[in-house]
């Protein structure tokens, strides 16, 4: 055995010396059409106020839209829940158009009906979002609904006891998935105690929900002085000013100001570590490791690295074990940020008996990102990918006013927006090499592997010691 993980690790680190001087990427055909020019969102004007009682209001006006979006949302989403109750934020969110003290969940639905809209609501790790839009003349109902949901929800005890069964359900459907318990499994692993190891809700944490334990995280949670609500599309800034004003007027603060959460782990140990998943014929494969917040300035170079490696279908790992080697049928690598800290990760299902073959290439293919400069035209084509997915992604009015709200929760100016492609584009690469380097090496990657326990350990032993976790 010992020999044989010399032997792996002798060809990984001569493969990448070999590589050091640099690996030649294929141009592209001739015969294809040139790039477009090139495109980014325009400067937005966007108007901000404040509310007396230390509400923030974003306006973004959008002539001709017929069509209205808003984002309400608080700070503080599941990451700040108590340790024993974390994802009761997700869960209280789901009810809050469940009832409050002037309307039923009927006279919502109805409401909503009438000016073509509708309303909902979900936690994430450092914020909770409402979301609500409808044709331009509903407007005043839309804001009027939104007050309401975000000041005065009840809670009714059939609601809750609904929505308790239900998630019971949802639970139990989850833990058959693999994906499921290897997400879990790997944020536990590289983020140890901090909050953002959270993935779901617990049966416990389920059974212990009642309304009146929601009224209390509502009350200590939603504070003016903590949330921003943006409104886009085709408005007139004064008057709904005062619709807004005159909605949340009663709005006051009912607790302390939210606590920051501790800064999430910049790095994590570099591990094997095995979940037992009985009669399963492949492995469900998660490697990564703690990355940056969202405001880091290694943010947008990380994420450019990411696509030439595995976030694109034109990726690295993609080409490599999808479509060389067909260990796997859809691999992924993403680039998570949150406000005080994020992941990397990479992940694919692959046939239990090339588990360790399919890991061998996820390495090669991360340490090659870090000891060879990225081609010309491989730069550009994930220049492009990059661009043109956020435009894509933000060509809706719904989607740009989230994007808004999201980058206020995680500390980003809306200025960022407009931003964000010409910093893509300026990305050079020694800086992709570079960020490769801090966050791609092989070395420093927490590997987590979902599968049949004495075929997928047999395979991880070749690299080293392995770890088995507890169901």
């Amino acid at each position: 055995m010992t020999s044989t993980r010399q032997a792996l690790c002798l060809l990984l680190t001569s493969t990448a010396l070999m590589l050091s001087a640099g690996v030649e990427e294929k141009p592209l055909p001739k015969e294809l059409p040139a790039y477009g020019p090139e495109r980014s969102i325009p400067p937005l004007a966007i108007t901000q106020r404040s509310l007396p009682n230390g509400l923030t209001v974003w306006f973004l006006n959008r002539p001709g839209f017929p069509k209205v979006t808003s984002f309400l949302v608080v700070r503080g989403g599941n990451a700040h829940d108590p340790a024993d109750r974390r994802g009761v934020s997700g869960f209280m969110a789901g009810l809050l158009n469940e009832g409050t003290r002037t309307r039923s969940s009927k006279q919502i639905a109805e409401e909503l009906q009438a000016i073509g809209g509708d309303l909902g609501a979900f936690a994430r790790p450092d914020a909770i979002f409402i979301q609500g839009s409808c044709l331009s003349n509903g407007l005043p109902a839309l804001i009027s609904l939104m007050a309401d949901v975000s000041q005065q929800p009840t809670f009714p005890a059939n609601e809750v006891e609904l929505a308790k069964a239900n998630a019971l359900q949802t639970l139990q459907a989850q833990e058959a998935q693999p994906s499921f318990q290897a997400n879990r499994a790997f944020n536990a692993a590289i983020f140890g105690d901090h909050p953002y190891r959270f993935v779901s809700l617990t049966p416990d944490v389920v059974k212990a929900i009642s309304p009146e334990s929601l009224r209390a995280l509502h009350a200590v949670r939603f504070q003016p002085a903590q949330a921003l609500l943006v409104i886009s599309g085709d408005v007139q800034e004064a008057s709904t000013l005062k619709l807004i004003t005159s909605a949340f007027r009663n709005w006051k603060a009912t607790g302390d100001k939210l606590p920051d959460l501790p800064e999430a782990p910049a790095s994590s140990t570099h591990a094997f570590l095995v979940l037992p998943r009985p009669g399963s014929v492949q492995s469900t494969l998660r490697v990564g490791r703690p990355a940056v917040a969202a405001p880091h300035a290694d943010r947008i170079p990380l994420q450019l690295a990411n696509v030439i490696l595995g976030g694109s279908f034109d990726s690295r790992i993609t080409r490599n074990i999808r479509e060389d080697k067909g260990y796997t049928y859809s691999p992924d690598a993403r680039v998570t940020t949150m406000q005080h800290g994020g992941s990397y990760s990479v992940s694919a299902d692959v046939r239990t008996e090339v588990t360790a073959a399919s890991l061998m290439e996820i390495f090669y293919e991360m340490d090659r990102m870090g000891t060879t400069t990225v081609g010309e035209d491989e730069l550009l084509r994930s220049k492009r990918y990059m661009g043109g997915t956020y435009l894509f992604q933000n060509q809706m009015l719904r989607s740009l006013t989230g994007t808004l709200a999201t980058y206020w929760v995680n500390g980003l100016k809306p200025e960022a927006l407009s931003e964000f492609i010409p910093k893509v584009n300026a990305v050079t690469a020694e800086e992709v090499r570079r960020v490769a380097r801090t966050y791609f090496a092989a070395k420093d990657q927490t590997i987590v592997v979902v599968g049949e326990e004495a075929k997928v350990k047999a395979e991880l032993e070749q690299f080293g010691q392995v770890r088995i976790l507890k169901n």
